[in-house]
């Protein structure tokens, strides 16, 4: 979470957890989101969330592009990791990219364009 902000927020102000199955939930996934900030006349502002989803059918269209991808990679003879579709699609990518870069080497990838055609061994 914290590695794509461009400033340290401090330890002690983020929490995720915990990122295993855990069994009573299932299928579903809860995340509890609070913001706390400053509005005008530096009055205090919280904000808190609470969202559910069901996990599955939330990361079957994230599947399909990772396959049509990887698709695109045998297609020109490509071998290894994908960097920028890893970078995009997956949870912990071998090479991290902020979102909107992820975002744009993936469609220059899908593109054909060269310098997005990267691999990684291993």
């Amino acid at each position: 979470v914290t590695s794509q902000l461009p400033y340290d927020l401090g330890e002690e102000n983020v929490h995720v957890g915990p990122s295993d199955y855990v069994p009573w939930l299932g299928d579903r996934k809860w995340a509890h989101i609070r913001i706390e900030g400053r509005t005008f006349g530096d009055v205090p502002l919280t904000l808190e969330l609470k969202l559910e989803v069901w996990d599955s059918p939330n990361s079957a269209g994230v599947v399909i592009d990772a396959v049509r991808c990887a698709k695109l990679g045998l297609d020109r003879g490509l071998r290894g990791t994908l960097e920028a579709p890893s970078a995009y699609f997956m949870k912990s990518p071998p090479v991290q990219h902020p979102d909107d870069e992820a975002h744009a080497l993936t469609e220059a990838f899908i593109n054909g364009e060269p310098h997005a055609q990267r691999t990684l061994q291993g």
